[in-house]
């Protein structure tokens, strides 16, 4: 790569910018070899580091700032296997492009379809990343397929992943959930979503799909209903082989049933626990499951659950208002996804109704034996520029149980930086012994790790102005990392919104590349006969 540079007869100037136009200008073999030879070094590093890596106290804000580099740097390589692995699809559709021509023009034939070449290069270029990276075919299918969006229509998440404000993991998932929009709505899904990133810098991955959703919604209101659709006609269960003799059960359901299948769940541990059953929470909610599903002792009983969906009244009656539904501890869902769970149980309300019209025991047609669903309507109320929701406060030490929930209907999740978990506690952000209130504003959801958190961390603070930013926190480490957290916002009619000083600079793509027709435009259907991978982190987990 030295030589590439001074074969350039590049001036004197920034190193850097020598070594970028080196590279461009000696290709893809260039690019190879100097990533080659910094995988030698690092792997050296790793294999034989001396006394590298040999603990000292003063050298912990260095480790820090090692672990934060090759954060960046895997990010810009991903992003950098992203351009690399379309571009080998593109070549070898090319590839079979003319070698197609050259067949038709020496047997006189018909050329063979371009869908049916696109698909057949796509074929072999996911085997061959298969092989290079060690990957199942099906894996290597749906990353193809992810890749060629972010390349194609999504400039601002393909230069986030580059620049780490954004993992690979969150990077793919948002590729994933824009497959059903058209190019055109992926780019302006893509361009609302690069809005909403320095809101997200200390999000979770719930919290990051709350915004893909709301994106999506945004981009195209008139589809909620057909993706919601298509979506529900997917659900399956699966099994997996864990291990040391243990499987994984997922099931593919809708949200709404899926929040009542983990708030049940959960409740049986609780009073389990409380009864005094020394199995961990998840172990006895893992057991009560399997009871229930096979019919054993222990079973749990029918009860009612009280689960919270917060919807607008607007996209309650109008469904193309394109605003999204909440579910307490899960998060946004399609509007159409809680109508269409209402409509059931009140349709079976009317019936039973009018067959107990004038009937001396049609009191409560809700009654046992009736529908199983009792709505009880709450007016709440939006920040009117962050979009969370707002009020109420209390002098006791413990939060009521209405600013408990209330609290736990905002934030959603646990509010730490990065954190998916359910909330187990009510926290207060100042504590309660050094003079913090009991109140909206200095409380947030936490799971019991992030409830530790003075323990973990050099602060935990509330930032901005509440009238005008909204709750936002922020958390400190003792080695100076910081991330703030902000409450969720219930819609997302509003823009970007003016950062707070200390937030992460979005830096998208400062010239967007004009979508071009290139040899793998048009995609190829996606492998649907495996589930893509799952996060190690469960939701129903602390």
């Amino acid at each position: 790569m030295t030589l590439a540079v001074q074969d350039l007869g590049a001036a004197a100037g920034d190193p850097h910018q020598q070594l970028i136009d080196a590279v461009r200008a000696g290709g893809p073999g260039a690019l190879a070899e100097e990533l080659g030879d910094r995988a030698h070094v690092l792997s050296a590093l790793t294999g034989f580091p001396q006394e590298l890596f040999a603990p000292a106290d003063p050298s912990a804000e260095a480790f820090r700032d090692v672990i934060g580099s090759l954060h960046s740097l895997r990010s810009a390589i991903d992003a950098l296997e992203t351009r690399a692995v379309v571009a080998l699809a593109d070549s070898l559709t090319l590839r079979r492009q003319s070698e197609a021509r050259a067949h038709a023009a020496q047997e006189a034939g018909e050329e063979t379809p371009p869908a049916q070449l696109l698909r057949a290069a796509s074929r072999e270029a996911a085997r061959e990343v298969s092989m290079l990276t060690r990957r199942s075919p099906a894996s290597a299918s749906r990353s193809l397929a992810a890749r060629r969006r972010l390349v194609a229509d999504m400039p601002v998440m393909l230069s986030a992943l580059a620049g780490s404000q954004v993992t690979t993991e969150d990077a793919y998932r948002t590729a994933r959930s824009f497959a059903p929009l058209t190019p055109a709505q992926r780019r302006e899904a893509d361009r609302l979503l690069g809005e909403r990133l320095p809101y997200l810098d200390g999000a979770g991955s719930e919290e990051w799909a709350d915004a893909r959703a709301a994106a999506i919604s945004l981009a195209d209101p008139d589809g909620e209903a057909r993706r919601h659709q298509h979506a529900k006609r997917e659900r399956h269960v699966t099994v997996r082989r864990g291990e040391h003799g243990m499987a994984t059960v997922t099931a593919h359901v809708t949200a709404l049933d899926a929040a009542l299948i983990r708030k049940r769940l959960s409740l049986e541990a609780e009073r389990l626990r409380t009864a005094g059953d020394r199995r961990g929470h998840q172990a006895i909610q893992a057991d009560t499951f399997v009871d229930t599903l096979i019919g054993r002792s222990g079973s749990m009983e029918p009860v009612t659950l009280d689960i919270g969906v917060i919807i607008t009244d607007h996209v309650l009656l109008d469904p193309g208002a394109g605003d999204l539904a909440q579910i307490e501890g899960y998060g946004a869902v399609p509007a159409e996804a809680v109508r269409e769970s209402l409509r059931g149980p009140l349709d079976a309300l009317v019936v039973a109704a009018d067959r107990a019209d004038g009937a001396d025991d049609a009191a409560d047609t809700l009654g046992p034996d009736g529908p199983a669903l009792r709505a009880v309507l709450r007016k709440l109320y939006e920040h009117p520029r962050t979009r969370e929701l707002v009020a109420v406060e209390s002098r006791a030490r413990a939060f009521p149980p209405a600013l408990a929930r209330f609290i736990r209907l905002r934030d959603r999740t646990c509010r730490g930086p990065h954190c998916n978990a359910p909330i187990r506690h009510i926290d207060h952000i100042r504590p309660h012994a050094a003079g913090g209130e009991t109140c909206l504003d200095n409380g947030q959801g936490a799971c019991a790790f992030c409830n530790d958190k003075e323990q973990q961390l050099a602060s935990v603070e509330r930032v901005g102005a509440p009238t005008l930013d909204g709750h936002v926190v922020e958390w400190t480490t003792r080695l100076g990392t910081t991330r703030r957290t902000r409450a969720a916002a219930l819609t997302h009619r509003c823009g970007p919104m003016d950062p707070l000083p200390g937030d992460s600079p979005v830096q998208p793509p400062t010239d967007p590349p004009t979508p071009t027709e290139s040899p793998g435009s048009t995609e190829p259907p996606e492998t649907t006969d495996l589930q893509a991978p799952t996060e190690p982190e469960g939701r129903t987990g602390n």
